[in-house]
């Protein structure tokens, strides 16, 4: 079995089918599978899938609920004694296997990749990172539309960007600045306003032998920034755009500039 964050909230079985779940039963799974293994309050989860839309009986609905989806988890003979719903005193438990979680596992190969980045094993860190970045789908919880649910969105979204940065950085420790480009495109584009990404990309285009692209990057970030803000990018990417002008020899591959930018 396997449950699905990253995009539209799914529960899959070993064979690959995804589970038929009515959409009040997708908003119980999702609050649930959000911290695996934990004891979740009746009152959190009446809050996460009702909001401000709660039932006349909220725990009479949620028993509903909860019914429901511990059918369906238990469906096909997919119930094993590492996955199930369990109740307990006001509230429940889903007991799982936090591995069968996207959202957990994503988090697991992320620090396994920092990890192996700091130990200098470039290679197998950005094996890790790859594995991870591939678990996204789309926007996380796409189909739940809660405040609770916009809030895990805002927290995945920046785990996302710090996982993509962190790859990135491996990238260009490499020398395999041309790989990175397209993410770093993809990252610019998503975050305008983003120092740390347009310094990453002006490196990668510089890098690349495109100094006029990476000059181009600085300053359409600076016009949005004066037009839209009313303030200037911050010294360490004036600083950055001083050196990629000069053609700073510091910014080659090896020096210990270009693999802090």
């Amino acid at each position: 079995m396997e449950i699905q964050l990253l995009g539209c909230v799914e529960a899959r079985a070993r064979s690959g089918d995804k589970l038929p779940l009515p959409h009040g039963t997708k908003l119980l799974l999702a609050a649930l599978a959000w911290t695996p293994g934990a004891f979740v309050a009746d009152e959190t989860l009446i809050e996460r899938v009702w909001q401000e839309r709660r039932p006349q009986h909220p725990r009479d609905a949620l028993y509903i609920q909860a019914t429901r989806l511990r059918k369906a988890l238990r469906a096909d003979g997919q119930r094993t004694d590492g996955f199930e719903l369990v109740r307990k005193r006001g509230g429940y438990v889903l007991a799982i296997d936090e591995r069968c979680v996207d959202t957990a596992r994503f988090r697991a190969l992320v620090r396994q990749a920092q990890h192996d980045a700091r130990a200098g094993d470039t290679e197998a860190a950005l094996d890790l990172y790859g594995r991870a970045l591939e678990l996204w789908r789309g926007e996380p919880l796409s189909d739940v539309r809660t405040a609770w649910a916009e809030t895990a969105r805002v927290t995945l979204r920046r785990e996302h960007r710090e996982a993509l940065i962190g790859s990135t950085e491996l990238y260009l420790r490499a020398g395999r600045h041309e790989e990175c480009l397209p993410q770093l495109h993809w990252l610019a584009e998503m975050h305008p306003f983003d120092e740390k990404v347009t310094a990453l990309l002006m490196l990668a285009l510089h890098r690349g032998g495109r100094q006029a692209d990476a000059l181009h990057c600085f300053q359409a970030l600076r016009l949005r920034m004066v037009d839209l803000l009313g303030c200037e990018p911050g010294p360490d990417l004036r600083s950055l755009h001083a050196r990629v002008l000069a053609r700073d020899p510091r910014l080659r591959i090896g020096s210990a500039y270009a693999t802090s930018v």
